[in-house]
């Protein structure tokens, strides 16, 4: 769908906004707020005793997204607290804005929780005027040039983060009322529908990853073939499992289990010829994930290597954090684990690595993995433990057959699930480019609102 420009631009002076429909006013983003005490705000500094289990509800930075209110987790502060430092009160449709990275200068409108509610510190409080439609001040808040903006003007430090005074001096193109209120219609009607194609796409991704989880499961627990014989495997997370393949622990199939430094070491640029320090969060079923990795020294990768050297064909195993993880290593680089990590030695003529990673990540491995985990005091899968998980063993030559079986079927499988993440993000940057160009008055959608709202 294609939409008319403006009749009519003039320039806003603004550099990040450019050329402005000849109607807009460009103003101070303070002056959108109406004249009450505390109209325009920082929330309030409420330190750890303040917390409490009940009472007056605690926005938090983490609860403001891009236009969009999150639910994550109940916090309190009591009425007395309330009152003795005379907190200032959040009101449904109110205008919440983060100073806090990422992204900083985020909005959404404060919603109705059914109870008394204030924000943290680094939430701003907006009370629009009568001049000023909240949720269309969410969407301004919500474009690409003004979130590009603010990440530009962000000050150092170890966090980003400005100022209420930062924020309520930045210039921003304001239309009339009237066409505030169609934009936002028009805005909500559009991402409303781009939302529930997103969802569909979101919902297909858990079924195919289900349906990848699935197969990989019986593949390993039952083999390939529908009509072998069946024997009972004794464990209850594996059930039924063929009658030739052995049942037998996660030991037996390992020359060595071994895990990396049980202490935080000294971390290294990676240009300063760091090594590669993988921990729990970088190990996923399906890739490594490289994402904020670590590295350390060569000296202190020579001192680790005293426990462990990694190698290719070892498996992988996170054990702290996110746990019952399994991945053959391919990497072709030195590299070291942390504590949270165990390196399996296996022994191949007894399994193929490929085949035990399979089979510790099938459903049944991993629920016993939980159960191993939440066990622990620490919530930690220990070495001890893990080596007592129970697997479903065939032959050599079964093992490999399956093994060809299933890189055919999840690199199916993961072909649609890349082409539905893809989808999602065009669909997403779709949304992002609508906002923007509706709120910085690229296009004139006016005469669309006034159908939709008709």
């Amino acid at each position: 769908m294609s939409f008319p420009k403006y009749d009519e631009y003039k320039e806003s002076g603004v550099e990040w906004l450019g050329d402005i429909p000849r109607d807009w006013n460009v103003t101070r983003f303070s002056r959108l707020a109406n004249h009450s005490p505390n109209a325009f705000t920082d929330g309030d500094w409420i330190e750890s005793p303040y917390i409490t289990d009940q009472g007056v509800r605690l926005i938090q930075t983490g609860n403001v997204g891009i236009g969009e209110y999150r639910e994550q987790g109940f916090r309190y502060v009591s009425e007395s607290t309330f009152d003795e430092l005379n907190c200032t009160e959040v009101y449904p449709g109110d205008v919440l804005i983060c100073r806090l990275a990422s992204p900083v200068g985020r909005a959404c409108l404060a919603p109705d929780l059914d109870s008394q509610m204030i924000t943290a510190v680094d939430v701003c409080i907006l009370k629009p005027n009568d001049g000023i439609h909240a949720k269309y001040v969410v969407y301004m808040l919500s474009s690409a040039e003004y979130l590009g903006f603010m990440e530009s003007q962000c000050r150092g430090g170890t966090r980003d983060r400005v100022s209420r005074s930062f924020l309520g001096s930045i210039q921003v193109a304001i239309p009339p009322l009237d066409q505030q209120k169609l934009i936002s219609s028009f805005l909500d009607a559009e991402t409303s529908k781009i939302d529930a194609l997103v969802a569909e796409q979101r919902r297909l991704i858990e079924l195919l990853k289900e349906k990848r989880q699935a197969v990989i499961s019986h593949a390993v627990t039952k083999g390939l073939n529908p009509n072998a014989p069946m024997k009972d495997s004794g464990i209850e997370w594996l059930g039924d499992v063929p009658e030739h393949w052995d049942v037998v622990s996660l030991g037996r199939l390992c020359n060595d289990v071994a895990d990396g430094p049980h202490f935080s070491p000294k971390y290294v640029d990676e240009n300063a010829g760091g090594v590669l320090f993988l921990s729990a969060r970088n190990v996923k079923v399906d890739r490594w994930d490289f994402d904020d990795v670590k590295y350390v020294s060569v000296e202190d990768c020579d001192e680790f290597d005293r426990r462990v050297v990694p190698e290719i064909g070892d498996v992988l195993y996170t054990k702290g954090g996110t746990t019952g993880i399994a991945r053959v290593v391919d990497l072709t680089m030195r590299f070291q684990v942390w504590v949270h990590v165990a390196v399996l030695k296996i022994k191949k003529t007894a399994a193929m690595p490929e085949f035990v990673a399979l089979a510790l990540n099938s459903t049944g491995s991993y629920e016993q993995s939980q159960l191993f985990t939440r066990g622990a005091t620490n919530q930690d899968l220990g070495l001890t433990r893990m080596v007592k998980i129970r697997l479903s063993l065939p032959p050599i030559e079964e093992q490999s057959t399956i093994i060809n079986y299933l890189d055919i079927e999840t690199k199916r499988i993961d072909k649609l699930l890349t082409e539905a993440e893809q989808a999602i993000e065009l669909l997403q940057e779709r949304r992002t480019a609508l906002i923007s160009a509706a709120v910085t008055g690229k296009i004139d959608v006016r005469e669309y609102a006034a159908q939709v709202t008709a």
